[in-house]
């Protein structure tokens, strides 16, 4: 199976390891719609209405029934998803709707509420138990390089599915026939579901010995630490269920927000809605290209910015949008502050999907692969969970302290600032790579050359010539594997700089003779890191170039790979003499370049015992050549 890296993420939907993946999980979000919204519809028309129970009861009751899986089987369907065969599941799973649509059917023809009720908590069960799979498989099917291609399109795939499954599911569930239409579709959806999950290739199981727990408490606290155990993942979990609270909170508002305060009706919620829609799909493509084709975590507090940006804005241009009722849809849009209303909705789902694609990116990067599907069921976990909070969020807010909605919103956004600062806090490599990408989009322009020699894993060194107070920014946006630095005490403790080598847990050292206590320390601090797996990065010159050459090497770095032997790859900054935070000319002087485009190019890895500092050096000149 080929896992060449494409040039677009829309060249995976030509892919057999990507079609018809998206293919069942669009159909199967869409199918989930169509059937909870039409149910929806029918309820509140009266076609139970001999069932004595009040509207309102049944429309909750359906609701707490197609969330309640997610809590019940979740730990379940993610140890199942690491024991087997991802794909002989998807094809079980969508062969079971099939049956699942026709039992629902059959209980729409007899007019058997519980039966209905029955079938949309199985239909709740059988979307818990595809979870984990659609976001475990992708890294067996895609390159590193495909992997947030892959997620952008699933993110709006799922959106598009709900959008369009939600307004048909309405639209049908208002026909006079509405059971001949509404069954028949259902199966014709599930059938096509099925047929393309035959065509998902094998991928094999990372778990096999894997025992199964069937009691749901125990493996939901054995859930919780596998999330926990790694800092960014974890965070990453609760990122992802806030912005679903956030999606669904505007999403259930939405119809309301349109009726009683813009005054508008059914095509302007449709409007609306599918800005948002529009918005969460633009978001997530543009993720693979912002991000060059890798999992960039800097795209994240972008995201959270834009989130609460717009959602300001919403608050304030639906607080001057002159009201009215029976507005039609073409004087809404003829309204600067209607127009302004779609915009803002628009940039909430593009910033939402800058948002939530490097999260799931992250989550499967970054976990093992025989933990990966059951760390996903927790998440999906907390996201049912979140999403319930958003309602709940709804009736205290609009109910109980007497908000309007857009007041509402404007709560959420700001809330998500608090959120932001608390997930930004407690994981400073998300501030970190924000920055370095925000360096690496605007005043300069990075071209990488060979970085993919880099060892994908395992404990290594990079060794780089040392031109700027920024090099470490710059290698650290440019490497996909997170990479700890070793780097001179003075500048470690540049004032403003000082934080964000802190962040990234870099190494202060200094020379023997300086202090030998602290170079000692430094040293053991780096045999830790290395013997742990992690790749680190030297500038052996031990300082900033001065006049743009490239200076003698120490022996640092022979005591190094002496001490603990791992290979060493020979790295180069070239074109970077002359920018604002190099030496050339003074630091900070005026003229320097704007835009500058450097490039970052890494040589083939060295063996330990072949790392000496005079063959390190010639390489890096080499590899310099004569573009400073």
């Amino acid at each position: 199976m080929s896992r060449k890296a494409v040039e677009s993420q829309f060249q995976l939907m030509k892919s057999r390891r990507f079609l018809p993946l998206f293919i069942a999980l669009f159909l199967g979000a869409f199918n989930d719609n169509l059937f909870r919204n039409c149910l929806l519809v029918l309820m509140v028309t009266g076609m139970f209405a001999s069932v004595g129970v009040d509207t309102n009861t049944l429309v909750n009751l359906a609701a707490a029934l197609f969330v309640l899986p997610f809590f019940l089987f979740s730990p379940l369907a993610g140890q199942l998803a690491d024991k087997y065969d991802k794909a002989m599941l998807v094809r079980r799973i969508k062969f079971a709707e099939i049956l699942i649509i026709g039992c629902a059917g059959l209980a729409l023809f007899l007019g058997s509420l519980w039966g209905v009720m029955a079938m949309l908590f199985i239909t709740g069960a059988q979307s818990t138990f595809f979870g984990p799979i659609k976001y475990s498989i992708l890294p067996q099917h895609l390159a590193p390089t495909e992997l947030v291609g892959g997620n952008a399109l699933v993110e709006m795939g799922t959106f598009v599915s709900i959008l369009i499954g939600t307004l048909l599911g309405t639209l049908i569930g208002g026909m006079d026939q509405v059971l001949w239409v509404i069954v028949p579709f259902l199966m014709a959806v599930a059938v096509l579901g099925w047929l393309a999950s035959c065509r998902v290739p094998p991928a094999e199981p990372h778990a096999p010995t894997l025992r199964i727990d069937w009691n749901p408490g125990r493996e939901m606290i054995q859930l919780l630490k596998l999330a926990r155990e790694k800092t960014a993942v974890w965070h990453a979990i609760l990122g992802i269920a806030w912005f679903w609270l956030l999606g669904m909170a505007y999403l259930t508002q939405m119809p309301n927000f349109v009726v009683a305060v813009l005054g508008g009706d059914a095509n302007l919620i449709a409007l609306l809605l599918c800005s948002f829609t529009i918005g969460i799909g633009l978001g997530t493509l543009l993720c693979d290209r912002l991000s060059s084709h890798r999992v960039e975590m800097g795209l994240v507090p972008l995201g959270s910015l834009g989130l609460s940006v717009f959602g300001i804005d919403l608050y304030f241009a639906a607080t001057q949008f002159p009201t009215g009722e029976g507005l039609a849809l073409s004087a809404f849009l003829s309204e600067p502050q209607g127009l302004r209303i779609v915009f803002d909705l628009v940039m909430l789902g593009t910033f939402g999907g800058f948002y939530i694609v490097p999260l799931n990116a992250m989550i499967q990067a970054r976990t093992a692969g025989d933990k990966r599907a059951r760390v996903i069921a927790c998440r999906n976990i907390f996201t049912s969970l979140f999403m319930v909070l958003a309602g709940v969020m709804g009736m205290v807010f609009l109910g109980l302290a007497g908000f309007a909605i857009p007041e509402f919103f404007l709560a959420l956004a700001l809330m998500n600032i608090a959120v932001a600062l608390f997930i930004y806090r407690q994981v400073p490599e998300f501030t970190l790579r924000f920055l370095v990408w925000l360096l690496g989009h605007s005043m300069y322009r990075v071209r990488h050359v060979g970085l993919d020699q880099i060892p994908k894993k395992g404990g290594a060194v990079l060794v780089c010539n040392h031109v700027s107070y920024v090099d470490a920014m710059l290698i650290g946006g440019a490497v996909q594997r997170p990479v700890r630095f070793v780097m001179d005490k003075d500048i470690y403790h540049t004032p403003g700089l000082n934080y964000l080598f802190r962040a990234g847990g870099a190494i202060p050292i200094c020379p023997r003779k300086e202090d030998e206590a602290a170079y000692q320390d430094a040293m053991a601090q780096i045999a830790a890191r290395l013997e742990e797996g992690e790749l680190l990065c030297i500038f052996p010159e031990g300082k900033l170039t001065r006049d743009g050459e490239i200076d003698d090497f120490r022996s640092g770095i022979e005591h190094i790979v002496a001490r603990t032997p791992v290979p060493v790859v020979p790295m180069a900054l070239r074109g970077l003499w002359g920018s604002f935070f190099s030496h050339r000319g003074g630091l900070f002087r005026r003229g320097w370049k704007l835009f500058a485009r450097i490039d970052l190019v890494a040589g083939t890895p060295l063996p330990p015992e072949q790392a000496t500092r005079e063959g390190l050096r010639q390489q890096v000149v080499e590899l310099r050549g004569e573009k400073k």
